[in-house]
């Protein structure tokens, strides 16, 4: 089971049909929606600030999601896939993005609606992300405009991990 932790007085709240593996970590002023999966040693951590998600959005992996302590809050739309060992802290990130492997967003940085950070980005502080843009590299630039292709890859990640989540409640059933 999941460690769901109460921190400062705030207990994590969690919208219906929502996914956390077993060793998932969720503490303090968490409000997700509903369909969020937080899968394997992932960690979202609204100890020092609050953290807020969408409906149907993913957190992958090993990822990471805090803020600063009375500066930065984290704020996640809906329909987001952070990928597997993603840091995620003290930023915005809009509706229909994907956040790749190991990438890291930094504090008061926005991401745009639809768009794609690259596995190994670094977003910097403050850096505003334009709707419907990739960005690559260290530090993260814009490189192109997500194509049709790539918004149908950030649609279907979306859109999996939801039932990924189905197909771990169904063993944990048949195991019982």
């Amino acid at each position: 089971m999941a460690l769901i932790k109460s921190v400062r007085g705030f207990t994590p709240e969690f919208g219906s049909n929502c996914f956390l593996a077993e060793t998932a970590v969720v503490v303090g002023e968490v409000k997700m929606g509903n369909n969020c999966t937080v899968w394997f040693h992932a960690v979202v951590r609204g100890d020092v600030h609050s953290i807020t998600i969408g409906d149907n959005t993913n957190i992958q992996d090993g990822a990471v999601i805090h803020c600063t302590y009375q500066k930065a809050k984290t704020v996640i739309g809906s329909n987001v896939s952070i990928a597997h060992k993603a840091i995620v802290h003290g930023c915005t990130i809009e509706d229909n993005v994907l956040i790749g492997m190991g990438a890291i967003v930094m504090d008061d940085a926005v991401i745009g609606t639809g768009s794609v950070i690259a596995a190994g980005a670094i977003i910097l502080p403050k850096t505003i992300v334009e709707p419907g843009t990739v960005w690559a590299g260290v530090p993260a630039k814009k490189v192109k405009e997500v194509g049709e292709e790539m918004k149908q890859v950030i649609q279907r990640t979306a859109t999996n991990y939801p039932m990924y989540a189905e197909w771990f409640k169904e063993s944990n059933e048949e195991g019982a």
